[in-house]
């Protein structure tokens, strides 16, 4: 090989140029390695953040879902919160036409649901006998 050969270098034109080559050179900047990291710390702590806040309406749907499919009845819906911290919150279902107040539970420890009839009183067991 000549002195002239020797001091040559095969240069492609896509390894400086290519979008591998261009990706590479743009993480290797200090800011955007910041930027990625902050965004994907703040994008996990607004997502801890929802999970909490909407824990209770998950845990309380998925009890309405299964009070529901075992009393052939139409879930409705749930409240958002447990609004009296009781650990229950307010769901509703329909019933054979009738919509039914429940109370599910907003803990993975007790799902399901209970017939909430608040201030009235429970429906009689056994219809009145007519005398």
């Amino acid at each position: 090989m000549s002195e002239a050969q020797q001091g040559k270098t095969i240069d492609s034109p896509a390894a400086g140029n290519g979008p591998i080559a261009k990706i590479t050179n743009l993480l290797g900047n200090w800011k955007v390695k910041a930027g990625l990291l902050i965004t994907a710390l703040v994008s996990i702590i607004i997502g801890l953040a929802l999970l909490n806040f909407f824990w209770a309406h998950i845990v309380a749907g998925i009890g309405l879902k299964s009070w529901s499919s075992r009393a052939d009845a139409q879930p409705i819906e749930c409240m958002i919160k447990d609004t009296n911290s009781d650990g229950y919150v307010s769901c509703t279902a329909l019933l054979k036409g009738e919509v039914v107040p429940l109370e599910c539970g907003s803990s993975i420890f007790n799902l399901g649901c209970r017939v909430n009839y608040g201030s009235a009183a429970s429906p009689p067991v056994h219809p009145p006998v007519a005398n």
